[in-house]
């Protein structure tokens, strides 16, 4: 009798862990469906429009509309951002407009303002002025896109013009010099969910009247996206060659959609080797006119 009991109990134990087994693959293969239809919809939605590779792009380094890019395609971007400078709170806000006024090529223009708290009781020489940063115009250009290899490279220039400090307006000059970045980016998925991507180029920054400085940016990312979604998390590291040194910041972050056209990125950065910079945040919202998944 204790046999065949033991025999009982090893069958129903079994067949629980067959149904478990089964409602697990079934998961899977539900997130795998799921996925290969979102796929499906974003990179050949119409067959008159150019297919595109999706891929996770960074939220702190933000690319010039999507890698791909398809004509009519548009986004507006506000972010904020909060910096200890280690006795300076540095605020960062931003507003920008991309578009895509022809397939594969994505145009921007940007306009970032910083503000600074200085704690304790300073003097002028160590209060650092408030800003509008810099006109900033910008254009990528996806000269390569393999669905095969889900891949896509892209070359890309932005040029700003930067303003002299807001207590220096009506002075003079309203601008100080100009910053010129030629740059390269490199992305690839694997598979439906890992995402892949560098982007790396030379800074030139010119003011008038003074020598020109070159530093040299080298960012690189990693980042899984949700299956069926355009939700991701993943991480972003920021490198920047300053005067022969590598400065580096890792930045976690996340985005989550909000709505169909509608998403918001959450960023936190963490400085490697930076004396004089702490932690820091960063929130993108990112809203495309017109934008649908699904037909």
């Amino acid at each position: 009798m204790k046999k065949l009991w033991g025999i009982l109990t090893f069958m129903v134990i079994s067949i629980g862990m067959i149904k478990a087994q089964d409602e697990i693959d079934s998961l899977k293969l539900e997130r795998v469906i799921l996925d290969s239809i979102f796929l499906a919809e974003f990179e050949e939605p119409e067959k008159y429009k150019k297919p595109k590779v999706l891929h996770a792009e960074p939220l702190y380094i933000d690319l010039i509309r999507d890698l791909g890019a398809r004509k009519g395609e548009k986004e507006w971007n506000v972010g904020f951002g909060m910096f200890d400078k280690r006795g300076v709170d540095k605020y960062e806000a931003l507003v920008e407009y991309e578009w895509a006024p022809i397939d594969r090529l994505g145009l921007e223009i940007e306009v970032p303002v910083t503000l600074f708290n200085v704690r304790g009781n300073p003097t002028d020489i160590d209060r650092p002025s408030n800003r509008i940063e810099s006109l900033k115009l910008a254009s990528q250009w996806s000269f390569l896109v393999s669905e095969k290899a889900k891949t896509t490279l892209a070359l890309g220039y932005i040029h700003e013009f930067e303003f002299v400090d807001l207590n220096k307006i009506g002075r003079g000059d309203i601008f100080k010099g100009n910053i010129y970045n030629p740059f390269f980016i490199a992305a690839k998925r694997w598979g439906m969910n890992y995402h892949t991507l560098v982007y790396t180029g030379p800074r030139i920054e010119k003011e008038f009247n003074s020598r020109r400085e070159i530093s040299y940016e080298i960012h690189s990312n990693f980042h899984y996206m949700i299956a069926g979604t355009r939700n991701f998390i993943g991480i972003e590291v920021n490198k920047e060659i300053i005067n022969g040194k590598l400065e580096t910041v890792l930045r976690p972050q996340m985005r989550v959609g909000l709505a169909e056209n509608l998403m918001v990125g959450i960023v936190t950065g963490i400085p490697i080797n930076r004396e004089r910079e702490s932690l820091s945040s960063f929130v993108r919202i990112i809203y495309e006119p017109g934008f649908k998944t699904f037909h």
